[in-house]
């Protein structure tokens, strides 16, 4: 029997229309998709956090060994914090010897290979709301060419013979509009907020080295 007939009557059975047979094989793979995507959506909001990136306990450290010019173990501190922040100040301490425009240099290279990092790895977000459609479009025409076939064959068959085939169709764009929009919203959300905290993490570190510019006192 026909998995939509039989959601047809008063209580509809919602896995077999959404799960299986649902959108058949490539229905199953949607649904890995999102479930994969979920993880990886957590996985963003846990790690790219304020807390993470720039916590204020780790500038107000480094700025506490500043002030008793404590220099040697502020590189040994920030060598060992994994933060943004002190990712920033130990690239721009190691250079200090070769003056102020140097731990600039180090401090600016640092920013933008950690950023960069940091967007390859929501970068995985875009690329699934990028191809989840494409998954669901290709469900979508499977399906029409299986109902396509349907009435070749039967001539005019009977419209359950042909609500399996458009179930396929109708389920496969779902779940992979369904995967697309929370996938790229989040990706937006992620940028935002890495382009937000970087920039805000290159400020308090500039803050934190000016002390070496030459005539501060």
């Amino acid at each position: 029997m026909d998995f939509l007939a039989q959601a047809s009557g008063e209580s509809m059975n919602y896995f077999k229309v959404l799960v299986w047979p649902g959108g058949g094989i490539i229905g199953i793979l949607l649904w890995l998709m999102s479930i994969g995507t979920l993880a990886i959506i957590v996985e963003h909001f846990i790690s790219i956090r304020r807390v993470n990136l720039l916590p204020e306990a780790a500038r107000q450290q480094v700025q506490e060994l500043f002030d008793g010019k404590q220099y040697k173990e502020a590189i040994e501190v920030t060598a060992q914090e994994p933060d943004f922040l002190s990712h920033l100040v130990h690239a721009a301490l190691t250079e200090a010897p070769h003056g102020y425009p140097a731990m600039e240099r180090a401090m600016e290279e640092a920013a933008e290979e950690r950023t960069t990092k940091l967007l390859r790895h929501i970068e995985w977000l875009n690329l699934i709301g990028n191809i989840s459609p494409m998954f669901g479009l290709l469900g979508t025409v499977w399906g029409m060419i299986n109902a396509f076939f349907t009435i070749v064959q039967k001539g005019q068959p009977n419209p359950a013979d042909l609500a399996h085939d458009i179930g396929i169709a109708l389920v496969t764009t779902l779940l992979g509009l369904a995967i697309a929009i929370p996938a790229l919203a989040v990706f937006a959300v992620m940028r935002n907020r890495i382009d937000e905290l970087t920039s805000e993490a290159m400020l308090s570190s500039q803050e934190l080295i000016s002390a070496f510019r030459p005539g501060k006192k």
